[in-house]
């Protein structure tokens, strides 16, 4: 039983070794300085980007992040005490990461709103601030600050529908132009079918297109196939 014990402590204790190991690390030169916020810890998300090796600088977490962090989970709120400790787990597993530089940063006594923290030190180092949040996204824009995006990486890297592809879609209402009907994909995405006002009420199968990019989104274009088969929705 001895060996067993001694062998799960020296394991323990080069865990250890290595996590302040990279926690001490300097700044490697030449990378770039991400600067996570709460919100981007919160979702989790960072953490399976990160183990892809997608990650093109040193993650750096604020040590007032963390206590925010703290705090909502030391908080009455049950859910935010719950999604903060998530929070913090996911500081711990992106220190686990051999790929990446995972940083925290001391710094201070937060003199600052968390938020003012992080611009500043993005600003003063060059650096991007990683978050979901979408009023910082806004402040950081106005100041030139870069941000990354989690929710835009989602949607960069999420299949795509190919012209010649088939589905079936429902018929909502009559397009703005003559003879064409409009639906939706399960994903949101507003689909105008040619020669489809007659079919409002069904569900039809259609081919797809081309695709137009809009400041509100996108649009897909199709067609109605052949050689289908039309169910009338009723209700």
């Amino acid at each position: 039983m001895e060996p067993f014990i001694l062998i799960v402590c020296l394991l323990i204790f080069a865990e250890t070794t290595f996590l302040l190991f990279k926690k001490h690390q300097p700044l490697r030169n030449g990378k770039r300085k991400i600067y996570i916020d709460t919100s981007a810890l919160i979702d989790g998300r960072i953490l399976n980007v990160a183990r892809s090796g997608f990650i093109d600088g040193d993650i750096i977490v604020l040590k007032s992040v963390l206590r925010e962090l703290q705090l909502l989970a030391d908080g009455k709120d049950p859910e935010k005490r719950m999604r903060a400790r998530a929070g913090m787990d996911t500081v711990l597993e992106l220190e686990r990461v051999v790929n990446i530089n995972t940083i925290i940063y001391d710094d201070g006594e937060g003199r600052k709103k968390v938020d003012e923290e992080l611009l500043k030190f993005a600003r003063d180092n060059k650096g991007a601030v990683l978050t979901i949040d979408f009023n910082l996204i806004k402040v950081a824009e106005a100041e030139d600050i870069e941000t990354l995006n989690i929710n835009e990486l989602a949607l960069a890297v999420r299949t795509e529908f190919l012209p010649g592809e088939k589905m079936q879609v429902t018929i909502k209402e009559k397009g703005a132009n003559r003879g064409q009907g409009v639906g939706h994909l399960p994903d949101g995405t507003m689909i105008i079918v040619d020669k489809a006002a007659n079919e409002v009420g069904k569900t039809i199968n259609v081919e797809f297109m081309r695709f137009h990019e809009t400041a509100a989104g996108k649009i897909v274009f199709a067609k109605i196939a052949k050689n289908q088969i039309i169910k009338e929705n009723k209700g």
